[in-house]
């Protein structure tokens, strides 16, 4: 599971969602990504979910990028406990994904099997996604 080395002593805000990423919006390393159509919380269990059913179905040939990393750690009051009390105990970490985000790119492998492969890992995200592909003529730089 992904989660920072460290972090700072306080448990943190909750940072939103809305509205659209600043960065991270192109493809930068491979000819197939997953980008959010909409903005939402990815804890890492759903970021190495969808990890593991695109390399299963890649049968691990190509190259796969993660372009999202959970920094950000999130609370959870026990259940049946009264109002009052302060934050909660940390529970785990998540990725702030926001509309536009790439957070998945795959090289090395054919247009029909990325396709697929991309698909099987957007079921298992929070988010709507669509499958950008990488223009021929583009140049990074």
């Amino acid at each position: 599971m992904l989660m920072p080395k460290r972090t700072k002593f306080r448990r943190p805000h909750r940072i939103s969602y809305e509205g659209k990423a600043k960065g991270a919006k192109t493809l930068n390393f491979g000819e197939y990504g997953l980008q959010a159509t909409s903005g939402a919380w990815i804890t890492s269990q759903q970021i190495e979910a969808a990890r593991v059913a695109i390399s299963r179905f890649m049968k691990r040939s190509g190259k796969l990028w993660i372009r999202i990393f959970p920094h950000m750690g999130y609370t959870k009051k026990p259940l049946e406990v009264r109002m009052g009390g302060g934050k909660g105990s940390p529970e785990g970490f998540v990725a702030v994904v926001k509309r536009g985000t790439i957070m998945f790119e795959i090289s090395g492998v054919d247009e029909q099997t990325a396709r697929e492969a991309l698909r099987l890992a957007s079921h298992k995200l929070p988010v709507t996604t669509k499958i950008v592909v990488k223009e021929s003529g583009e140049i990074n730089g």
